[in-house]
């Protein structure tokens, strides 16, 4: 009888705290601000340099670019950008060799597909992910 008592007692007093969880499709999670989520792609800003193919431990980036059609600008122009998700597991390796900071981090997570296929996203929706950007990168 006395172990139901202090049994009840403790649920009492636990009923009267402060709930810890979230109610989360209803309520979107504060992420911290060094939260590592899917990266944006700025086209505009690229130089076609390979540099986040060449450090990208999964292989997961593919980029590829061609010649400046003015033969007066030198340089490449972008042609495709695409990142496979079902493999990158981001590292924030990508960014921090980007030299004209193309490809930032975002606080997005929420990548839950049905299909594997999905997770391949390519040029435009990479510049199309302006959702939960970070505070540092918000123009």
């Amino acid at each position: 009888m006395r172990g139901l008592a202090k049994g009840l007692a403790y649920t009492l007093k636990n009923m009267t705290k402060e709930k810890v969880t979230y109610n989360y499709p209803d309520q979107p999670l504060e992420m911290p601000d060094r939260f590592r989520g899917i990266q944006k792609f700025y086209p505009e800003k690229c130089i076609v340099c390979n540099q986040c193919v060449a450090i990208c431990p999964t292989d997961c980036i593919s980029l590829t670019g061609k010649a400046h059609p003015d033969p007066n600008k030198k340089g490449k122009i972008i042609e495709t950008y695409d990142i496979n998700f079902e493999i990158c597991i981001l590292c924030d390796l990508c960014t921090e060799v980007c030299p004209t900071e193309a490809i930032i981090m975002t606080n997005n997570f929420e990548l839950a597909e049905f299909s594997r296929d999905e997770l391949f996203k390519n040029l435009e929706w990479l510049d199309e992910n302006d959702t939960n950007l970070r505070k540092e990168n918000k123009v």
